[in-house]
């Protein structure tokens, strides 16, 4: 399958500066990293935003891609050099990749760890108002019998003496395009620059174990649905004194019998009786912030939508409140009595023959006495 254009991939113009090119990277990768985004084409992704900005990100390697296309981006195309591929005008890392190898990190060198993603569930309120808890979450620590060497207590780690320590073993071969240095992996070491020959008995020589780490997580109020909170340096140790991953805590919440959220609203259903709303009445509603008093007027239509000013959930970010919107739901009695089915058809003649006002006025007295307590 052909490969997608580096400037599309990075959502990027062709012109596009550095600084919009490492913009545009930092936001990909983050979305796509295989520790965060658990869909299935997440590493795919990954790895395409990552040999883009690999590739666009060097002035030389990005000439030849303009020019070029995939085809210079891997190595192909080039033609009309001399001499070793260190004398390729920067290209070394191009035919590295082209002849297999590819250039390695130094694997001594300070690496971070992994970042961790944990998945807690709130209940509605405690989304709104926050709250203090205390997780507990498997991950590696640095291990304490060997203090993250690998090797047994009393013993030292070696250095490699076939790759020196650099990891890699270098092959070198002449092609049509010069001397080419080949770099592989040093299967002696697997890539790690070091041999163990006495391993620690507690970890096996990982230089890490498997613990229940309990960590403090603080809640803000008013958090939502998918959002996370991140904990710096609560993920995997580093490698080599490299600083710890990050853990990021992704939050779903509880569906809730009464109340919906959308953003920072509120939103609820509001059932009143006929002759609330034909007659209006003042009523005690629920909010998240406890009861308050609510004047419905005369001639409320069902789906009339009234606001309550700042008794929805804060704003996760510290701005303010947002409202509780109650929808009205006109509920019809049913069961009703004798009495209470009289009246209504005295009320039905009367709105039919379109008596005086004083009359209507009279019935409607009794009406909601009649129907008082019958929702």
């Amino acid at each position: 399958m052909s490969k997608r254009d580096y400037y599309e991939v990075l959502g990027i113009e062709k012109g596009a500066s550095k600084d919009e090119i490492k913009k545009a990277y930092r936001k990909l990768a983050r979305k796509y990293h295989p520790d965060v985004n658990k869909e299935a084409d997440a590493a795919d992704k990954f790895k395409e935003v990552k040999e883009a900005y690999e590739v666009l990100s060097d002035e030389n390697k990005r000439a030849q891609y303009d020019q070029f296309g995939h085809a210079g981006a891997s190595g192909q195309g080039f033609g009309g050099f001399g001499g070793g591929a260190e004398d390729f005008g920067g290209f070394g890392d191009i035919f590295d990749m082209f002849f297999g190898g590819g250039r390695r990190r130094d694997p001594n060198a300070p690496q971070q760890g992994a970042d961790l993603q944990y998945t807690m569930v709130l209940d509605f309120e405690e989304a709104i108002f926050g709250k203090e808890t205390d997780i507990h979450i498997p991950k590696e620590e640095t291990c304490d019998s060997c203090s993250g060497s690998g090797a047994k207590p009393g013993t030292k780690v070696d250095t490699c003496s076939h790759c020196h320590g650099t990891g890699q073993l270098n092959q070198e071969q002449n092609t049509p395009f010069g001397r080419v240095v080949n770099r592989r992996v040093c299967h002696y070491c697997s890539g790690s620059g070091k041999i163990i020959k006495e391993k620690c008995n507690t970890c096996g020589g990982a230089g890490k174990v498997k613990k229940n780490k309990k960590i403090h997580i603080k809640i803000p109020a008013g958090i939502d649905e998918g959002q996370q909170i991140r904990v710096s340096g609560k993920g995997e140790p580093g490698i080599n004194g490299g600083p710890a991953g990050d853990l990021f805590v992704v939050i779903q919440i509880r569906a809730h019998d009464f109340f919906e959220r959308e953003g920072d609203n509120i939103y609820c259903e509001l059932p009143i009786n006929f002759a609330q709303a034909a007659l209006g009445d003042e009523i005690e509603v629920p909010t998240v912030h406890g009861k308050v008093k609510l004047k419905v007027p005369a001639g409320t239509q069902t789906g009339k939508m009234f606001r309550l000013k700042g008794k929805g959930a804060p704003n996760v970010r510290g701005r303010g409140h947002g409202d509780q919107l109650l929808k009205v739901r006109i509920v019809t009695p049913t069961n009703l009595t004798d009495k209470q089915k009289e009246l209504l058809r005295e009320f039905n003649e009367l709105r039919g023959n379109e008596e005086t006002e004083e009359q209507d006025g009279s019935f409607f007295k009794r009406f909601r006495n009649a129907f008082k307590g019958n929702d």
